[in-house]
């Protein structure tokens, strides 16, 4: 494979791998975080420093940043998921600030504004395309779970789902820790692919922009997450010989979906056996028609 393109999908996978934890938060309970961008901070930091100052290996580094990430995740979700949806928005906002001004002035220990360097550089396009999958089907099976449907019946009404006796802060909180977990471990992989990360990286407009992914590809649906994630992620990459217009070709890409397709592409088509057998069918169906038409008119 070409160098160039295997390191613009190595960056898609992990993109997609962040995106698809958005989609449990977002997509399957209906919350939003403009602070997600922070756990993946915490998990690069992490990891990179265990690495660089202890010497530690990667697989154990790796494990307690996803951990730390977790366990900072559940003090800021526990109070947080209680809290009506607008709400969340602006908390985990004003966390994702936090966390960027705490690296910003942590200049003995990350680095500060010039950023963390010397990490190896470990992630592979395998490592990356294997952990994207794995991630996808985690969130697949979750979503046909009985926590997933108790997710769906929360984020289409809320009220509706505590009448029926389902704890919606416990569930709320399994998902804003997943997502989490997911989040933060996209941010290892990135760290040890650019063996260098900063502050600036993980601002809140990481995180808007992994919603937008969501809603473009379809908020309803982790396959057009995942479509979103991959088309927008790569999409400006292969575009850098229009450095002057990529952008206004990202930024028109989004307006026609949310004005033409607002459920996104997808809407909540699923990638699954039975769907695609029923797509085949109409396309067999449909050939079918037009060939006896041409056969009626001979």
């Amino acid at each position: 494979m070409n160098t160039l393109v295997a390191n613009i999908l190595t960056q898609v996978f992990i993109t997609i791998i962040a995106v698809v934890g958005v989609y449990v938060l977002t997509g399957l309970t209906g919350m939003f975080s403009l602070g997600q961008a922070a756990f993946m901070a915490i998990g690069a930091y992490t990891a990179g420093l265990l690495v660089i100052r202890l010497g530690m290996h990667i697989v154990p580094a790796t494990i307690i940043a996803v951990l730390l990430a977790v366990f900072i995740g559940f003090l800021i979700g526990y109070p947080t998921v209680r809290l009506r949806k607008d709400y969340i928005s602006l908390v985990t906002l004003g966390f994702g600030e936090a966390i960027a001004a705490l690296l910003n002035r942590m200049q003995t220990l990350t680095g500060g504004a010039a950023g963390l360097t010397g990490i190896p550089r470990k992630t592979t396009f395998t490592i990356a395309f294997v952990s994207a999958m794995v991630a996808i089907v985690l969130v697949a099976f979750f979503r046909s779970s009985k926590f997933g449907r108790q997710c769906i019946a929360i984020r289409d009404d809320e009220l509706a789902a505590k009448a029926m006796g389902t704890n919606v802060t416990f569930i709320k909180m399994r998902a804003f820790l997943l997502s989490v977990a997911l989040t933060a471990y996209s941010g290892v992989l990135y760290a040890f692919y650019l063996s260098y990360v900063d502050p600036t990286i993980f601002g809140w407009k990481k995180s808007a922009d992994w919603i937008i992914m969501v809603f473009f590809g379809g908020v309803n649906s982790l396959t057009g997450s995942v479509l979103g994630a991959f088309t927008l992620s790569a999409l400006p990459q292969f575009l850098r010989s229009l450095e002057s217009y990529r952008f206004v070709i990202y930024a028109v890409l989004v307006l026609l979906i949310i004005n033409f397709k607002p459920s996104g592409l997808l809407g909540e088509w699923e990638l699954t056996p039975q769907n695609i057998k029923k797509l085949f069918s109409k396309i067999k169906m449909k050939f079918s028609k037009k060939e006896d038409k041409r056969n009626g008119n001979a």
